[in-house]
Order: C-alpha cells, then sequence, then structure tokens
C-alpha cells in the first residue's frame, strides 16, 4: 500500500501561507514517489542513526518520537512537529536475514488516494525521517512503568481498536469521530496509564487533564480548508477556537503527570 505525499491544500487555504503545489501531508508516509527532498540519503541515515543512539543510551523501550514534516515558518502558532509516532525497540531483520537490535516505528499514516482516512503501519528510522523539512527531532521518554504498559496496550488488540480511521488534520482529542497521529498516540498512552481499552474513560481523562492547544486560524479560511480538503474537518469540534493535540502539549502532560518521564529535542551533529 502506498501512502500519501502529495498537495495539501489544507495548509494554503486554512492556514493562508502559501505552500507550494509539491507540499506534504503532516501524517504522511516518508516514502511516497515524488515527494521533494531536502537532505542527501547519507544526511538521513546519519540523523536518523543519532536519533537510534539517541534512544538506546536513554534505555527507552519505547519512545514519542515527532519530525518536522514541514518548516516552521509553515505552522500555525503553538505547533513545530507535524508528525507523532511510537519507537520501539526491537529485533529487527535485514534484507540480507540477519537480525539486529533497533527501533520500529508504530505510525497512523494517511492513506494515499484517500488522505482523509488513516491506516497503522510500521516503518523504520530512516523511513521516518526521509521526507523531512529540517533534520530535528523531538521525543517524549515516559517512565519505565509507563513504557512497561505501553508495551502492553500495543501487543494488545486494543491498539489496533483505538484507532479511528477518519482523519482529520485538525481533530479534537476531547472528542470521537475524527483522529489525526498525535490523538492516537494520546489515547494508547492513556490507555496505557488508566489501563483501559474504554475509550469513553480515556476520553474523560483527557477532557479532564490534557490540555490541547488551540488552532488559532480565521474562521473563514477554516471553513476554506473544510471545503476544500478532505484531510480537515471541523465536524468534531463543538466550539471556536477548534483545539488539536501536538506533540508539545503531550510532552507538557507526560512532565506533569508521569514522574521519571522526560522531554528531549535531537538535532544533527
Amino acid at each position: 500500500m502506498r501512502y500519501l505525499r502529495r498537495s495539501l491544500f489544507i495548509l494554503f487555504a486554512t492556514f493562508a501561507i502559501g505552500i507550494d503545489s509539491n507540499a506534504a501531508g503532516f501524517s504522511s508516509s516518508s516514502s511516497q514517489a515524488g515527494e521533494e527532498v531536502h537532505f542527501k540519503p547519507e544526511q538521513i541515515i546519519s540523523f536518523a542513526k543519532k536519533v537510534e543512539r539517541t534512544m538506546a543510551a536513554k534505555g527507552a523501550r519505547v519512545a514519542i518520537l515527532a519530525r518536522m514534516g514541514r518548516p516552521v515558518s509553515e505552522l500555525p502558532e503553538g505547533m513545530h512537529f507535524t508528525h507523532v509516532a511510537f519507537a520501539i525497540y526491537s529485533e529487527i531483520t535485514t534484507k540480507d536475514g540477519r537480525t539486529l537490535p533497533g527501533y520500529s516505528i508504530y505510525n497512523l499514516y494517511q492513506k494515499d488516494d484517500h488522505p482523509e482516512i488513516s491506516a497503522l503501519v510500521q516503518d523504520y528510522p530512516v523511513d521516518f525521517f526521509a521526507g523531512v523539512a529540517q533534520l530535528e527531532a523531538g521525543a517524549i521518554f515516559p517512565s519505565p512503568d509507563l513504557q512497561r504498559r505501553l508495551l502492553e496496550v500495543i501487543a494488545s488488540p486494543t491498539y489496533a481498536a483505538l484507532h479511528d480511521p477518519h482523519y482529520s488534520v485538525i481533530a479534537n482529542p476531547y472528542t470521537l469521530g475524527k483522529q489525526n497521529c498525535t490523538e492516537f498516540v494520546l489515547d494508547v498512552v492513556n490507555s496505557a496509564i488508566y489501563q483501559t481499552g474504554d475509550i469513553n474513560i480515556i476520553k474523560a481523562n483527557e477532557k479532564a487533564y490534557f490540555v490541547a492547544q488551540p488552532v488559532n486560524v480565521n474562521p473563514f479560511k477554516l471553513m476554506l480548508g473544510a471545503m476544500f480538503s478532505s484531510e480537515v474537518s471541523t465536524s468534531d469540534q463543538p466550539s471556536s477556537p477548534p483545539v488539536t493535540a501536538t506533540f508539545e502539549k503531550l510532552g507538557e502532560y507526560l512532565l506533569k503527570y508521569d514522574a521519571g518521564s522526560s522531554v528531549l529535542t535531537i538535532l544533527p551533529d
């Protein structure tokens, strides 16, 4: 299956910041043919290896990893990273049949031909960073106890059950009906924290304790985005301004409620 790497009209119509016609989506795969490549393969490989070494040095069995798919200048206020996923330490089989320790990335990606629909996909750090606009990563390291609980959830049917394939780039983390990659990660995190797969319990606790990021967008431009792009929807936004989950807000949430967690920015050498 191929995944979305195409023009994202939402960023022009909704945020009015003039992105070129080859702009990529927020939660799209980095392997789409024809995407704009900003860095040489050796730069991407070197950076991906540094991210893996950093996670390994932290002893992370599970980390929450974020990338910059678009330049900061093209993002709404309060948003820095565009895609968030889980990095899981595991045994990886190479093309030549060897088994090596490394990290697999557990993503929610938009589909190539239906960007309003998402799927759960695994890839690797080099794939994850292949189409980034800037070599910078955000990493959240949950406490060892929460990492253990996250592994249990991700290995269970609950992980897939928490996925809502109806995608919106500005999905409201407090409501049901739409979901983006960061909301999915938040739902899985809270499933692990509260040890439940009941989405109603998860949402009740998110409403009580998680502080979402307001999406400060002109209402008319937001309406245009909803009209012309299937990737944006306000159907799950009961009030204005709309709100969404971001990597930064997820980091603040875990630093406050998960003793022993930490947040790190990783830059190239």
